[in-house]
């Protein structure tokens, strides 16, 4: 895909309106009299409706209305609806693995998965059948794992002329490695740049920038009650996909997938490893794991407690080597978080690190409930749930 524009030719959805006349996006650039810079970044027409937005690798997306049909296969993306206030809008997305219990603890938000339709990466036809205004993707992701997918650059150039526009940025998660082999010029986001594109998008700055707000008080607050750096726990965050072999994830890495523990100075056991999980280069088995025995073991997708890899490690305790982990004896495995975070969830998963690495400065973590959730008293919450859910309501 390299350079490529994408968003920039007559495609049916990518059509901007001025005076009431279609005219395409080329157009629209070359009347700098009709359209301004806005504070956020993208442009819009005086006293008007169109506007642009501009990320890469995609490039400038022109839309003529706030889309109100929305597919994406990532999460993140979701969530980052539901925080600028237009969850309607997502019509298909990955409902299998979904997590609500944050959204659980927000009064008068509501978002239900099961009333969406169920993407999936290279299902055509069903792009088609949604026919949504907008698809929150990085089409790159096909480039970089085109193996996987039948689904190629003339696929997605088809369906940016019949149907819609792609707009996303995948890789800012990790950095991957493999996107600088695929792709030229791949700019990264952090997780918070990436959410004002999203919101540019929704039209929402507002709802961003107050968002944001939350997130730099509760980063302050984090930050300034940790312990001394010689007095932090050492910490192992890892996927365990089978039995006592764990892939492990760097914590100390620039990728958005980590940002929730970026704030909390952790003591990453896996900062000068060669052995993790974006690398492909390894994975540490149980007496590995030992030698090394992090005082904490998170478990990277645990939200909920459902995942059932998370739910094994806790087994690790009827196990002759696994319960000889500091981590397993002093009860310290956790469910950590999901890496494919928007807003909300990154609020609610810096609170709940503080509190799995650093139970004595920000209170314990609590047991998940049966169906998924949790409960912290109103007391010992490190950021306002009434204050998050007024602003994803409108109250900015």
């Amino acid at each position: 895909m390299g350079d490529k524009m994408r968003g920039n030719g007559p495609t049916r959805r990518n059509f901007v309106t001025y005076g009431g006349t279609a005219v395409g996006s080329g157009l629209l650039a070359g009347c700098s009299d009709l359209v301004g810079q806005n504070d956020s970044g993208s442009t819009a027409e005086a006293g008007g409706d169109a506007y642009s937005v501009t990320i890469s690798p995609v490039g400038t997306i022109e839309f003529g209305e706030v889309p109100d049909r929305v597919l994406t296969y990532s999460i993140n993306y979701v969530d980052m609806a539901v925080a600028f206030g237009h969850g309607e809008a997502i019509t298909a997305m990955p409902t299998e693995r979904f997590y609500t219990g944050y959204y659980d603890q927000l009064p008068d938000v509501e978002f239900d998965p099961s009333a969406r339709m169920t993407s999936s990466y290279d299902n055509k036809e069903l792009i088609y059948d949604v026919d949504p205004d907008l698809i929150l993707l990085d089409p790159t992701w096909y480039t970089v794992y085109g193996e996987y997918y039948d689904f190629d650059e003339n696929d997605i150039d088809e369906i940016e002329r019949n149907v819609a526009s792609y707009f996303g940025n995948r890789f800012s998660r990790s950095h991957n490695e493999r996107v600088d082999q695929s792709v030229e010029n791949y700019d990264f986001y952090t997780a918070w740049e990436l959410y004002n594109k999203v919101a540019q998008v929704f039209r929402e700055t507002e709802r961003y920038q107050a968002l944001k707000r939350v997130r730099d008080d509760l980063v302050s607050l984090v930050e300034s009650n940790l312990p001394p750096a010689d007095e932090r726990p050492t910490v192992a965050l890892v996927a365990m996909n089978d039995w006592g072999v764990f892939s492990p994830y760097k914590i100390d890495n620039e990728g958005y997938g980590v940002s929730h523990y970026r704030p909390l100075g952790v003591r990453d056991v896996f900062a000068d490893s060669d052995r993790t999980y974006e690398s492909d280069a390894g994975t540490y088995d149980l007496e590995l794991m030992l030698e090394i025995d992090p005082d904490v073991l998170i478990h990277n997708f645990g939200t909920g407690g459902f995942d059932e890899r998370y739910q094994s490690m806790l087994d690790l305790k009827d196990d002759p080597v696994g319960s000889k982990l500091s981590a397993v004896q002093n009860d310290r495995l956790y469910g950590g978080g999901d890496s494919m975070q928007g807003p909300i969830y990154n609020l609610f998963q810096i609170e709940m690190a503080a509190k799995q690495i650093y139970p004595e400065q920000f209170g314990e973590f609590p047991t998940y409930n049966d169906d998924g959730t949790y409960d912290i008293p109103e007391s010992e919450q490190l950021f306002s749930r009434k204050r998050v859910a007024d602003i994803i309501n409108g109250d900015v």
